[in-house]
This record gives C-alpha cells, sequence and structure tokens, in this order.
C-alpha cells in the first residue's frame, strides 16, 4: 500500500513537474523575436509604410516594454503621426525606463519642430568666432569638378565668411571622386577666392547629411567654437538643421544660395517631414538594425 502511493505521488510529481517546465517553456518558444520586430518596423520607416512601422514597434513594446530604443522610435513616428496619445504615452514609458534616453528623445521632436519652422536665408548672419560656418557638400562630376549646385553653397559660403572674418570655417563631405573628397574640392575653391588656407577645415568622411551633422560637430567643438551657421542648398536646409541640432550643435544661422530660394520658404507640410524625421532617428544613433 505505502509502495503505491510512493510510486502515484512520484509520477504525480513528474508529470506536475513536466507540465510546469512545459508552461515555462512555452511563452518563451512562443514569444516574438524583438529583434525581428524592430528591424521590420525601421525598414517600413525607410519604405515610407509608417503604420506598419509602429505596429511592429507596438507588438515589440508588448513584448519587452523596458526596450528604450523601440520606445524611443515609437515616441517619435506617434509624432511625426500626430497621435498625441501614442506619443504620451510612449514617452512616459520611456522616462521611467531610460531618463537619458528620453531627454534625448525629446531633443529629437524638439529640433524637427525647429528646422521645420527655418527659413532659408540668403542673408549672412552676423555672428563672432566662437560661431563657425559649416558648409555641406554636394557630389562631385566624375572628373573632381564641382557641380552647379556646390558652386552655389559655396558662393553662399563665402559671403557668410566674408561678413564674418573672424569665424572658423569648416567644409565637410567625402565621396571622392577623380582622387578628391567634396571637402578637399571645397577648401581648394574658397582659398582661392581669398579665404586663408588655415581657416579653413576640412572633414572628409562623411557621405551623408548625418555624418555631415555628426563629425562636424565633432570638429567644431575641437575648434572651441560653441555654434554654427549651416550652410546648404534651401531644399536641403531643413533636414540639415535638424541633424545638426540632435547632433548636438546649436545652429544660429541657415544660409543658403538664392537658387530655387522662394519654393522653400513656406514651410513644409507634416507629410513632407518623413526625411527630416527619419535623418533625425539616424543622427540619434538609434540602431538601424540590430
Amino acid at each position: 500500500m505505502n509502495i503505491s502511493r510512493h510510486w502515484k505521488s512520484l509520477v504525480a510529481t513528474s508529470f506536475a513537474a513536466i507540465t510546469l517546465t512545459g508552461l515555462a517553456i512555452a511563452p518563451a518558444e512562443a514569444a516574438p523575436n524583438t529583434d525581428a520586430l524592430y528591424n521590420s518596423a525601421q525598414r517600413n520607416f525607410t519604405d515610407g509604410n509608417d503604420n506598419a512601422g509602429r505596429n511592429d514597434l507596438r507588438a515589440l513594446i508588448g513584448a519587452d516594454p523596458s526596450d528604450a530604443e523601440a520606445l524611443s522610435l515609437q515616441a517619435i513616428w506617434s509624432h511625426y503621426a500626430n497621435d498625441l496619445p501614442a506619443l504620451a504615452d510612449a514617452m512616459a514609458r520611456l522616462n521611467a525606463v531610460d531618463p537619458r534616453m528620453a531627454a534625448g528623445t525629446n531633443n529629437v521632436l524638439n529640433a524637427v519642430g525647429a528646422a521645420a519652422g527655418t527659413l532659408p536665408n540668403p542673408i549672412p548672419a552676423l555672428i563672432g568666432p566662437q560661431t563657425g560656418i559649416v558648409v555641406l557638400g554636394y557630389g562631385l562630376l566624375p572628373d573632381g569638378a564641382l557641380r552647379p549646385e556646390l558652386v552655389n553653397r559655396l558662393e553662399a559660403a563665402w559671403l557668410q565668411a566674408v561678413a564674418a572674418p573672424l569665424s572658423p570655417v569648416i567644409v565637410t563631405g567625402g565621396n571622392p571622386q577623380n582622387g578628391i573628397t567634396e571637402a578637399e574640392a571645397m577648401r581648394a575653391w574658397l582659398v582661392g577666392r581669398g579665404l586663408p588656407v588655415n581657416r579653413v577645415s576640412v572633414e572628409s568622411r562623411a557621405g551623408s547629411t548625418v555624418q555631415n551633422a555628426l563629425y562636424s560637430t565633432r570638429l567644431l567643438q575641437e575648434l572651441g567654437a560653441n555654434s554654427a551657421v549651416v550652410v546648404t542648398s534651401p531644399n536641403h536646409i531643413r533636414r540639415a538643421v535638424a541633424d545638426f541640432m540632435v547632433a548636438g550643435t546649436r545652429v544660429v544661422g541657415a544660409t543658403t544660395s538664392l537658387d530655387q530660394l522662394v519654393s522653400q520658404l513656406p514651410p513644409p507640410p507634416r507629410q513632407n517631414q518623413r526625411g527630416i524625421y527619419l535623418d533625425a532617428t539616424r543622427t540619434f544613433q538609434l540602431s538601424t538594425s540590430r
């Protein structure tokens, strides 16, 4: 009789252990792949499928409520969609999980708003030696010559440099053609028109607006500048301003050429600001994939 109870107890204990183990394993096996959801969300945002991207993030956050990068992305793209309840929810969760990332995300949103309201301005800003002049590159011709678009930017930069003779100048752009980078070609143009060679600093690694902002911000700091006038084309100025602000540069001027200026004066509607939001998330250095 005792043996019978012993075996019944052993069988029951084993069955319970198997059942509990099964219950423990099942949720892990059924749990969504959060990395796959994150990567899918980023692909969707890049492709313009914003609702699908936000749905991916909702599923991810449901599985891992402490994923700070996902919460940050959800806040940024909810802001773009003007979904204020989702924005407030994502920011509240992010503040609880990672206050530092929440502050950075808030800076992204402020930068996007400020950039969207920026007016392209062909008139040089009145600045002093603590403000750098940063000229963004544009693809060279195959022989290394300057394209007309880049000449327009350089003319605006030259005027700004003449109006502010004590301000350091940074030319930024990589993408070499015929053995010369955008930045090197830009410096040669400016020096050829009278700027002292030691006044023009070269940043020749950047291959995108995001990298222009990140690398030039570091160079500005090395030069002792605490702010910048950004010089680029009118149709590029808002995205550039947002990227520099997110990178940590205080932008005090947005100087552009006259070419196509009038068409770029009105602030872009929200649906035309996708590029600004997309670039800002990259400058904030949220993972594009993982």
